[in-house]
């Protein structure tokens, strides 16, 4: 998007170059990356990145509209509806097409908003590679906004992780180690601690859950949860959950008190 950057990107690209990169990429989680990874990171420049980030903005400010709830609750699938809600989600993802508008200047179309997390850490890992093997210029990131990598990491941190000991805070998922996005579930992990365990390592005792940790090999209390289980893959996986379907709908339906660490 910015031709002289392109250009000069284009001119020292080489194949060796692109395969070193990937070659180090993989080095740290082996096997963990199944998609595809991009020959070539998008440079934009100032003006693009305010105006997608002003599209944000238009799109939060209309779903923190205090009405927003009511003109949208008949959209969720009476099953799929979660009590003790946020107002807020605590993570939005959008994406985004990039198209040519009528007076022929690239604008961003909306194609999917999220309440739901991505690739959080991976995102941080990524940048982080790409920087060692080729000529990014010093005054383009990846951040958005006052955000540099430690001020990123930090609310990333707070946010997951909170007040809680890192062994108290899990990453949830059906079979996280066989998710295609699993490179984000360790990222996360080596950068804010916390494990990713699967629903059916959950053990429950009352109203209170435990897992084993798997560095420690003790049943440590679960007080909070980083969610990555998502409804369709819940429906997807009903038959093969088997005696720990209940659980998940417990967590899911009647809601994870992450604040006290038990069951309501």
């Amino acid at each position: 998007m910015i031709p002289q950057l392109r250009q000069s990107f284009n001119a020292t690209f080489t194949k060796e170059k692109y395969e070193a990169f990937l070659k180090d990429l993989h080095s740290k989680h082996p096997g963990a990356i199944e998609f595809r990874v991009a020959e070539t990171p998008v440079f934009i420049d100032k003006g693009f990145g305010e105006k997608i980030t002003a599209a944000c903005e238009s799109i939060i400010d209309i779903i923190t509209d205090p009405s927003f709830k009511s003109m949208t609750d008949r959209a969720i699938p009476p099953g799929d509806l979660v009590p003790n809600q946020n107002d807020h989600a605590h993570m939005i993802a959008f994406d985004f097409g990039i198209c040519i508008n009528s007076d022929n200047e690239l604008e961003p179309q909306l194609i999917e908003m999220q309440g739901f997390p991505t690739l959080f850490g991976f995102q941080v890992y990524y940048p982080d590679v790409l920087y060692k093997h080729f000529d990014i210029p010093s005054n383009f990131t990846q951040y958005l906004g006052e955000y540099d990598r430690e001020s990123y990491l930090q609310d990333l941190k707070d946010l997951i992780v909170g007040p809680y000991e890192t062994e108290n805070v899990i990453l949830l998922e059906i079979k996280p180690h066989e998710q295609k996005t699993r490179i984000d579930f360790y990222c996360t992990q080596d950068y804010l601690g916390i494990v990713p365990v699967c629903i059916t390592d959950l053990i429950q005792e009352g109203k209170s859950l435990y897992y084993i940790h798997p560095d420690t090999g003790k049943k440590t209390h679960i007080k909070r949860i980083y969610n990555r289980v998502i409804f369709d893959d819940l429906h997807a996986n009903a038959d093969k959950l088997g005696n720990f379907l209940p659980l998940l709908k417990t967590l899911m339906w009647n809601g994870y008190r992450i604040q006290t660490g038990s069951i309501v």
